[in-house]
């Protein structure tokens, strides 16, 4: 197994962690029934449905 020869440097550490913060924001569907933002493939919180079809019962 592969083994660092070298301890590397904070600065060099911390460069490459800050590219985690640099994700693009999430994307949004508008749900065909009532108009609500979701993420893409997945239930609508507001009204239940999926795909056309009501999957979960909502209160």
């Amino acid at each position: 197994m592969a083994v660092p020869k070298r301890k590397l440097s904070r600065s060099r550490t911390r460069h490459r962690k800050a590219q985690w913060m640099k994700t693009s924001a999430p994307t949004y569907a508008v749900c065909k029934r009532c108009k609500a933002h979701t993420r893409p493939h997945t239930v609508c919180a507001t009204c239940g449905t999926y795909a056309g079809r009501e999957v979960v019962e909502v209160d």
